[in-house]
């Protein structure tokens, strides 16, 4: 269950970007989805050759609900569920290839594949290192509150995000604590990469600017007002929804809002995160819409709705979109038009995000079934 933010409560706080020198921030491997949103910027885009129309070629059954979303990378699927396991799985077969106990059930960190390893933060507060081909652990770490935020890796680093109200840098190979920022709320969401500095904002209303090697902050933006989801960075840009009902694209050269999306009837909560292509900005809301903006102004270009709020983050790959809603529904839209050119009816809400690489779609369902899609 999702909760929002209130001033004295620990629930929402939203981390972002983490970087080492730009020399060590070449992009993903082409072709995976290695973690939340697939790249260290999140912006939900997808590499992948996507057939069309889309077919179910398996499911899996994980013990309990999967809200973590999944990372695909090297042929296996990476996904964690409430009963405390991350369950690494055969992309062909659907086949388990292991399952590792976590200290604490896995909610919404989704997990990071980086150099071999497989980074995830429990609800008891401990980051998780496993060996991606064997599922044994090479580290834990300990921080001192849930972890709902997902890692980000880069270079020699993990970024992660606790209810301690703390933003961590930890070492990839090792768990050691290299530094960790302090902010006014709990960190609940991904930290996104852009040239070197992190962006944290959540509970405490403020964008952080931080510094990625040394954990110094440069600067705060006013976001005015909380934020659950994760920011994604493009052009120098951030664009991240807030819990007062807005989308809000912050020029971080000039530190200053550049636009603010309100929709002119509904007025509900942006939970989820948004993906952010070259001219468009798409989001799903509490209002049970996804919305389709205009990078640039920020103007509506159109939106579709739901049964139910769209608390999943949306995928765009080639000309399409993709997204679960809580109705039960995996949607393919038009990124033009917004037409629904596709569905899939799951047994369960989908709050989870979907994945996808390798030629497949994968997502997980609040009844605990991982579905993987593909050509029929």
């Amino acid at each position: 269950m999702r909760t929002a933010c209130r001033p004295g409560v620990a629930t929402l706080a939203l981390a972002c970007s983490a970087a080492l020198s730009l020399a060590a921030q070449a992009p993903a491997r082409a072709d995976a989805w290695p973690m939340f949103r697939a790249t260290p910027a999140l912006l939900g885009v997808a590499d992948t050759r996507l057939p069309q129309p889309l077919a179910l070629r398996w499911s899996y059954e994980a013990r309990d609900s999967i809200e973590s979303s999944a990372a695909i990378a090297g042929g296996t699927v990476f996904v964690g569920s409430m009963d405390g396991h991350l369950h690494a799985v055969d992309l062909a077969t659907g086949k388990a290839r292991w399952t590792y106990q976590t200290t604490g059930p896995i909610e919404e960190s989704s997990p990071c594949v980086h150099d071999g390893l497989v980074f995830v933060g429990d609800l008891d507060g401990v980051v998780h290192a496993v060996d991606a081909s064997t599922g044994k652990a090479r580290w834990t770490f300990r921080t001192g509150g849930e972890i709902k935020s997902s890692p980000n890796c880069l270079g020699d680093r993990v970024y992660i995000g606790s209810y301690d109200q703390h933003l961590y840098a930890l070492g990839a190979g090792t768990g050691a604590l290299l530094w960790k920022v302090e902010t006014e709320g709990p960190v609940h969401a991904t930290p996104a990469v852009d040239g070197g500095t992190i962006y944290v904002a959540g509970c405490d209303e403020q964008l952080h600017a931080v510094d990625a090697r040394s954990g110094m902050r440069r600067f705060t933006v006013s976001l005015g007002a909380y934020a659950g989801a994760s920011a994604a960075i493009r052009d120098g840009r951030a664009y991240v929804g807030t819990l007062a009902s807005e989308v809000v694209a912050i020029d971080l050269s000039t530190r200053r809002t550049a636009w603010t999306y309100r929709h002119p009837t509904r007025s509900f909560p942006f939970y989820a995160s948004a993906a952010v292509t070259a001219d468009r900005v798409i989001v799903g809301g509490r209002d049970k819409l996804v919305h389709a903006l205009d990078r640039s102004t920020g103007r509506v270009v159109w939106t579709l709705a739901t049964r139910a709020r769209v608390d999943s983050s949306p995928l765009v790959a080639g000309g399409r979109v993709f997204v679960g809603s809580n109705d039960g529904v995996l949607y393919e839209l038009d990124l033009t038009t917004g037409e629904k050119t596709w569905e899939f009816v799951a047994g369960a809400p989908l709050s989870a995000s979907p994945a996808a690489a390798e030629g497949a779609l994968v997502i997980g369902s609040q009844d605990g079934v991982l579905y993987r899609f593909g050509s029929s």
